[in-house]
């Protein structure tokens, strides 16, 4: 029979091991002055560009890619064609197969490299009403349209793109990866310590609401990738509920 202090000591031993498991992981595995990805989890990365703005100075961006079987799908386009290049020959490097590019929503940090993949022969998916609006702002306009929600596959693992709800756009998506239980939220969600930021083409009043959906339909997500900053766990999704309800 066990000792009280060389049990506890095994318990403990078991916790810890679990917590880093469930650590995310931050590994910076490409960086240059214009683009940064960084693996969150074994099968899922984040990369950052830089948009420089009038109103909040040189700001990074943050896009998802999700991997699977040698396939992977890329949230949200690296901010000019050139860096998007950059990034889909960093793609083809590691011998991924572009299956699809998916902008959440229709802002320049979203889709402002999309006839880079274009151009490289790849096919995009956006939500109907992104479509929509980036052809009011004469933007490059996603290929295939999908009405509130659509699966796409890398080999057997799902993705699934969905609209829960306005909050900083009215069209704005995420995308979860039940497999690496990784959530990209995009503008839609804040990292910890963020302001409410560009409101221009925002529904304030609806923002805490559809992150609360997400929040529920997703009770097994442990990695959050916001639009901008840090990502991190479901912290940044009490954030933001929080954030928008005062």
């Amino acid at each position: 029979m066990l000792k009280p202090k060389v049990f506890i000591v095994i318990v403990l031993l078991l916790i810890a091991c679990e917590a880093q498991k469930r650590a995310i992981n931050k590994t910076i595995v490409y960086e240059t002055e214009t683009l940064k990805i960084t693996q969150v989890t074994e099968n899922s990365f984040v990369h950052t560009s830089y948009l420089e703005t009038q109103d909040w100075g040189n700001v990074p961006c943050n896009g998802a890619i999700f991997t699977n079987n040698q396939q992977a799908i890329v949230f949200d386009t690296p901010i000019d064609d050139k860096t998007s290049v950059e990034l889909i020959e960093w793609l083809k490097q590691q011998e991924f197969e572009i299956k699809a590019i998916i902008p959440t929503h229709f802002h320049e940090d979203c889709l402002g490299g999309l006839n880079a993949f274009h151009e490289s022969g790849l096919t995009s998916f956006a939500y109907q009403k992104t479509i929509d609006f980036a052809i009011v702002e004469n933007n490059e306009l996603p290929k295939m349209s999908f009405q509130d929600a659509i699966t796409l596959y890398l080999g057997e693992e799902k993705v699934v793109v969905k609209f829960f709800g306005e909050g900083h756009t009215q069209d704005n998506v995420v995308g979860y990866f039940p497999k690496e239980k990784v959530l990209f939220g995009g503008c839609l969600i804040k990292a910890i310590g963020a302001s409410k930021g560009n409101l221009a083409d925002a529904n304030e009043k609806e923002w805490s609401k559809t992150v609360k959906s997400i929040k529920n339909a997703y009770p097994k997500v442990e990695v959050v990738i916001p639009g901008h900053g840090n990502f991190g766990n479901t912290e940044l999704l009490d954030y933001t509920i929080q954030l928008f309800q005062d």
